[in-house]
């Protein structure tokens, strides 16, 4: 494995596997390795001749109050895990790098980026991720990019973007990795002392009640949602947001007539932490009084 840190290095490098009729697979990260990073590893490495890890932890989509500075790295660790993986080249170049004296170009993409993860951490949030993710594409040219369901609001983001800057990526998600206990594996998980780490485990079974509710053919809204907020107030959660909303638009939903994600955000301890489920919308029944019939 090849550890590049300049774009005409990385740019030479692709170069050479495209002249050899090589596929590319991308694998965008910030670091700091878990088991779900090594799954999209995984579904490149099964799908691509040549695969590309980024290891950048891009300063543009922290805010002021975030957590850039403390944000976990260790990159012999992860070039290690990478390479265990299969992985060709691991792109870490320095924030000078990607963003040069003088950088002054923006990519916002409208309506996604207002609402959850928008609303909580601001625009600047995922006009960073837009605005990285569009350079790493331009630089790495790959066939396909991987990304995680767990970051479902940035996955519809970069699809928005590829789609209307028609970028010649396909756009790979990948299920969310979890713990034996449900929790969502993120690198900031190990901001958790043990306390908070079992506290965490309700934002999954949250999720998973309100699922079981809305798969016994539930389709109002509120009554959904009321089961996961049981679920957190008897963690004592108080989540920055529990909503259900399209899955392609993101716009709200009152009933669940149409696929859904249904996402929460929440402090504990001191991490903040967000998770999803996928929702689908209950057949309808004809006999059943809360059927369209």
């Amino acid at each position: 494995m090849r550890i590049l840190r300049t774009i005409p290095e990385v740019r030479a490098a692709v170069r050479d596997a495209r002249l050899a009729n090589r596929t590319v697979g991308l694998v965008p990260t910030m670091g700091a390795f878990h088991e779900g990073h090594l799954s999209l590893m995984r579904a490149a490495r099964a799908a691509s001749d040549l695969v590309v890890v980024s290891l950048f932890v891009n300063p543009t989509q922290f805010g002021a109050n975030e957590d850039l500075g403390a944000y976990p790295r260790d990159e012999a660790r992860d070039a290690a895990l990478a390479e265990a993986e299969g992985v060709d080249i691991l792109v870490a170049p320095a924030a000078s790098e990607i963003y040069p004296e003088g950088f002054a170009t923006n990519i916002h993409v409208a309506g996604l980026t207002d609402v959850l993860d928008g609303a909580s951490r601001g625009a600047h949030h995922f006009d960073g991720v837009a605005t990285v993710v569009t350079k790493l594409f331009g630089i790495v040219r790959p066939d396909a990019a991987y990304f995680g369901q767990k970051d479902a609001q940035q996955v519809l983001v970069v699809r928005r973007v590829v789609r209307d800057l028609d970028l010649d990526v396909r756009i790979v998600t990948c299920p969310i990795v979890r713990e034996a206990d449900g929790l969502a594996m993120s690198s900031r998980n190990v901001y958790l002392d043990p306390d908070a780490r079992a506290q965490a485990t309700a934002l999954n079974r949250a999720l998973d009640a309100a699922a079981a509710v809305s798969e016994s053919g539930e389709r109002d809204v509120d009554r959904i949602l009321s089961a996961a907020r049981r679920e957190l107030d008897d963690a004592g959660i108080t989540p920055e947001y529990l909503e259900l909303r399209d899955a392609e638009t993101l716009q709200t939903v009152t009933r669940l007539d149409r696929d859904a994600l249904l996402a929460v955000a929440a402090h504990v301890g001191a991490a903040r932490l967000i998770d999803n489920h996928l929702l689908s919308a209950p057949a309808a029944n004809p006999t059943d009084p809360k059927g369209d019939a």
